[in-house]
């Protein structure tokens, strides 16, 4: 209207309505303008505030129009009021500023202004209105209501608001964190400042993980095995336990993992000591069937026959030695008789060829033998041509004669058949040249491992005794015990394949008290903080323990790293001994000799 100021027209255009900041300092700056110059003509912003009411006329004609006898300051703190009522229902009780000054001026109860906004159609989310007005209400200043006047202002002084700085988070929210003895600690979002008393929450993770399948794998080994209380025969339990829940048989991995677990109760039961004879058993234990190699005639050149030399020499020819026609069927008696009357008129080599095409290969044999080198050798090709390629004799005759097998270079492939009987044989009969089995098994390893069967190759790795390595090292065989290290950390280092090998290096150490793997102490250290992850803080400690009274035994400064890490993590650990529910309430801060002694060398270690 001409001649009349709306306070409403004041506000800032609609673009700034996003900045709350802007909101709180301009609306306020406006305002106290307009009642210290009301005779100093129109308002600076008129071009905007026609915008405004235009804006505030089209979507709330109820806010945009004033009664002529209302005050303007009472005019724009009832709306601010009834702004800030309507963004603060939940955190005044359920009882809002608004109604508290309605109730107490005797007026009637004004519809909030969120309700306003979703009847006059501006926004379908009362959520979304409801982020807006609470970032508003967050700044509101309760001494700024009211009407303002000259004596609240100090006279003719002009006050500057002070600035408001804007909240770190703008909703309500849980605050957690985990601790170190296997708790997860929750802060609830109390205001302890407003009188409100501060509430903390301690829930176990053993207890809140307790249907997770991580959880019931780690519950599920006996670990610590180095403890005095444990027995052998749990671990073959655990051993037999995982053959059943997670070797699937009816696949080649499956047989080869189930074959590592045998293996590892077979150490177990006989104290970490084996034979070659012992193995060898376990692999034909495990085969799936026993495979039915074929026998095949000697092939005709390999005996310095022709093809004609050889039909002319079957049964039911004229025989023009003997001048006598032999039989059809002969039996063993008359094929021994007929190798006989050979040898009486001095024909050796007939007698040879005799043999061998109806495998007398014994008497072949012994009379080559006692011929020249070059017949015995004849002889022995035309043997071992009757036998199948990947027959086991083969492999052994083959590693007999000073050569690599084939089965070392081929096993692993589906049509050679299983690789166990050929492994079997090179261990149930070594050869005098000891090099030479060691490098037919090894190559045996490499040959499966370049097939992706990892756990048969680390099965020969360990028949040929080679080393354990390290993860980052690839030109090693071996780091962990039935898992290739040339894959993603995460899937190398998984808790069964730890579990495996712990059982390992303990069957180790029932032969021989004081050995230890040393590669694998850091997996131990994984280990351990898996089991605080899920809230076993006091199983984590002992392997700590373990870990800090190997390194002592050695020099501790060869493997700082590791000596650091496992003290910072037993640090944080220690208050979860059991032996200090045992000890003086004096003597609970006291830690333990190990902690000492490590933390000790670590810092001497420092200082050098």
């Amino acid at each position: 209207r001409q001649g009349y100021e709306d306070p409403h027209c004041q506000y800032p255009s609609a673009g700034y309505r996003d900045f709350y900041a802007y909101q709180s300092h301009q609306w306020q700056q406006v305002a106290w303008q307009d009642d210290r110059d009301l005779g100093q003509g129109e308002p600076y912003a008129k071009s905007t505030n026609y915008q405004d009411q235009h804006y505030y006329r089209g979507y709330h004609p109820d806010l945009a129009t004033t009664p002529l006898g209302q005050d303007r300051t009472q005019t724009y703190d009832s709306s601010e009021e009834r702004y800030i009522s309507a963004a603060r229902p939940e955190w005044t009780g359920g009882k809002t500023l608004g109604s508290d000054m309605g109730e107490a001026s005797g007026q009637p109860r004004e519809p909030s202004l969120l309700l306003q906004y979703r009847e006059s159609g501006l926004s379908s989310s009362s959520h979304e209105l409801s982020q807006y007005i609470r970032d508003g209400a967050d700044h509101y200043d309760p001494m700024l209501s009211g009407t303002w006047s000259l004596a609240q202002a100090g006279g003719h002084s002009v006050s500057t608001p002070a600035p408001v700085v804007p909240p770190k988070f703008s909703l309500l929210h849980m605050a957690v964190c985990f601790g170190a003895g296997g708790q997860l600690v929750v802060v609830c979002p109390h205001h302890p400042a407003e009188g409100q008393l501060a509430h903390v929450e301690l829930h176990s993770l053993e207890v809140i993980l307790h249907d997770t399948k991580e959880l019931e794998e780690l519950q599920a080994f006996p670990g610590p095995l180095a403890r005095e209380d444990l027995h052998k025969v749990d671990v073959m339990t655990f051993c037999q336990q995982k053959i059943a829940t997670s070797c699937d048989l009816s696949t080649q991995r499956g047989r080869d993992s189930s074959l590592l677990w045998k293996l590892l109760i077979l150490l177990c039961r006989q104290n970490g000591s084996m034979v070659g004879s012992d193995a060898a058993e376990l692999l034909m234990q495990d085969c799936r069937r026993r495979e039915k190699y074929k026998r095949q005639n000697p092939a005709a050149n390999l005996i310095g026959l022709t093809d004609d030399e050889w039909m002319s020499r079957q049964p039911g020819t004229l025989d023009l030695i003997t001048g006598e026609v032999p039989p059809v069927v002969e039996t063993q008696a008359q094929i021994v008789e007929k190798f006989t009357k050979l040898l009486y008129y001095g024909r050796k080599k007939d007698a040879l060829v005799w043999a061998m095409r109806n495998h007398l290969w014994g008497h072949a044999l012994f009379l080559s033998s006692k011929m020249d080198p070059r017949t015995y050798s004849w002889v022995l090709t035309g043997f071992t041509s009757t036998l199948a390629t990947n027959d086991p004799l083969q492999t052994l005759f083959q590693l007999m004669s000073g050569r690599i097998p084939q089965a070392s270079l081929c096993c692993g492939d589906a049509t050679w058949g299983d690789w166990r009987p050929h492994l079997a044989v090179m261990l149930s009969n070594k050869v005098g040249d000891m090099e030479l089995n060691h490098r037919a098994i090894v190559t045996m390893g490499d040959t499966l491992a370049g097939k992706g069967a990892v756990e048969a190759a680390h099965f020969c790795y360990l028949m040929a005794d080679i080393p354990f390595g390290y993860f980052g090292v690839k030109a090693d065989r071996m780091a962990l015990l039935g898992s290739s290290h040339r894959q993603a950390f995460a899937q190398f280092a998984r808790t069964e394949v730890i579990q495996r090998m712990e059982i390992f290096e303990y069957c180790q150490q029932l032969r021989q008290p004081k050995s230890f793997l040393l590669p694998f102490q850091v997996y131990k250290l994984l280990y351990a903080s898996r089991l605080a992850d899920y809230g076993l803080p006091a199983q984590a400690l002992q392997y700590c323990e373990q870990i800090a009274t190997t390194l002592l035994d050695q020099d501790p400064a060869s493997h700082p790293v590791l000596a650091q890490q496992v003290m910072k993590l037993a640090e944080r650990l220690k208050l979860s001994d059991t032996l200090l529910l045992e000890m003086p309430e004096q003597d609970q801060t006291l830690e333990p000799d190990w902690l000492v002694q490590l933390r000790a060398c670590c810092r001497e270690w420092e200082v050098r």
